[in-house]
């Protein structure tokens, strides 16, 4: 009886050591994301958030009339917001105001795992590239739906040749958590559930969207 008390008491110890160790490790903070408690939160004027995407609106609808883009709506990423908060916008060019919004994984430049930001454009580099894009056609691939990406601006203009595409994975949560969540190779990676009302968007127009990643 007495051994069995023992073995009993070594088990808890070793589960608290082991918990100990993933609390501070950088895969846990892959693992808590999807067991976080759900943060709400708006944004509304006169926010500075929803006032510097507002400014960002102003300019994306600007390039959008200019290069024949859709009017109606645009995708706006805000990198320079934590990972683990809605950062992915789409945008009500005619409302003027926000329409939906996501969590958005950045790229990790091929490192286990990227602490703060870093941004490029070189073929292999896994990182994010912040520039406008040209949302391109739906195709079926290794994350299920994605859509092409064709960078406009010298910072992401190796976009289609990196295959930095719009698609969705499992490890990005539905809503926003109090952990971090999971890096990509440099693909704007967002969570299923937001990938099918995107999908919803950019079918029903007629004319290319605009994506535009800035900091």
């Amino acid at each position: 009886m007495r051994k069995i008390t023992i073995t009993f008491l070594l088990l808890i110890l070793f589960s608290l050591i082991a918990f100990a160790w993933l609390s501070f490790s950088k895969t846990d903070k892959r693992i808590i994301a999807f067991h976080a408690p759900k943060i709400s939160r708006t944004y509304k004027s006169p926010s500075k958030e929803f006032l510097k995407l507002q400014s960002k609106a102003v300019t994306a609808k600007a390039f959008a009339k200019q290069n024949h883009f859709d009017t109606s709506v645009s995708f706006l990423i805000d990198m320079s917001l934590p990972a683990n908060r809605n950062r992915f916008f789409v945008y009500d060019f005619k409302k003027n105001t926000i329409q939906s919004a996501g969590l958005v994984a950045h790229g990790n430049c091929n490192q286990y795992w990227l602490e703060g930001r870093k941004y490029g454009n070189e073929i292999g580099c896994g990182c994010t590239s912040l520039g406008k894009y040209r949302i391109g056609k739906p195709y079926y691939g290794r994350f299920g739906l994605a859509f092409k990406l064709y960078g406009i601006d010298k910072t992401n203009s190796n976009a289609f040749s990196r295959y930095v595409v719009l698609h969705s994975h499992s490890c990005v949560p539905e809503h926003e958590v109090e952990e971090e969540v999971c890096q990509s190779n440099g693909c704007p990676t967002v969570s299923p559930g937001f990938l099918k009302r995107l999908e919803l968007i950019i079918k029903n127009e007629k004319r290319p969207l605009l994506l535009w990643i800035f900091e």
